[in-house]
């Protein structure tokens, strides 16, 4: 697919708190579509935090948050649920209903964000479950799924509203090694074919050999991109990453 560069995340000398506390200051970052992107550093270094911006969760104060063209900052409570369709949110601890089957989570989230077709709403779950290679899995429960398979239902979820961004924050980190490398063979499968843009927050400095792509470093309350200078991103990283 031939990309076309188009910005999709901007953020410009931007100041991120939470809870009143500040976290990072002047972080700038552009990221095009197609890019693949990691954000590295230590817990607690803010990389979350950036994410949560990046879907609105955490207001700023200070400086600018663009996503696919909306400016974050001031935008009303109401046009955030219309923001987040374009996001797809891939999170380390899945984040499914236990409650509800695997076919009900994705239709809870279709419901949701507008869908009131149901066979339109069936038609779509069971595509993403199919790209995911986890069609016959649409009656099971959570609980009825391994870790590996647990992700790659929440990857099918993020995918249902075809993103132009997908924001993983530490999407292998509750998986054995094996399980990990078939998760970002997806990832990087489904990049290939729809080409959105995709964000990675991670502390596995493996994926960054196996999969390159840009990164930026949180790090004593900045955030930079550091692509061309790994040295600096194994000094900053937990030697079990």
């Amino acid at each position: 697919m031939e990309l076309n560069h188009e910005t999709l995340i901007e953020i410009t000398d931007a100041e991120i708190r939470n809870g009143g506390n500040l976290i990072l200051s002047d972080v700038c970052m552009s990221v095009n579509r197609g890019d693949i992107v990691y954000l590295v550093g230590r817990v607690g270094s803010g990389k979350s935090s950036i994410i949560k911006s990046i879907i609105g969760e955490l207001p700023l104060e200070k400086g600018s948050v663009k996503v696919c063209g909306s400016e974050l900052k001031g935008i009303s409570s109401g046009k955030i649920p219309f923001l987040r369709r374009k996001l797809g949110v891939v999170f380390q601890d899945f984040q499914l209903l236990a409650d509800r089957s695997i076919l009900e989570n994705l239709r809870f989230v279709l419901n949701a964000t507008g869908w009131d077709n149901k066979e339109k709403i069936d038609g779509r779950c069971m595509e993403v479950l199919k790209m995911v290679g986890m069609e016959t899995k649409a009656h099971k429960m959570p609980y009825q799924l391994s870790g590996g398979e647990q992700q790659r239902i929440a990857i099918a979820r993020a995918l249902l509203n075809s993103p132009e961004i997908i924001l993983a924050d530490e999407p292998t980190g509750n998986l054995d090694a094996e399980t990990a490398l078939g998760i970002m063979n997806l990832l990087m499968k489904i990049h290939d074919e729809y080409s959105p843009a995709i964000l990675i927050v991670t502390h596995n400095r493996s994926l960054l050999e196996k999969f390159p792509g840009r990164i930026f470093l949180c790090s004593n309350g900045k955030c930079n991109e550091v692509s061309d200078k790994p040295l600096s991103v194994e000094e900053d990283m937990p030697d079990d990453c």
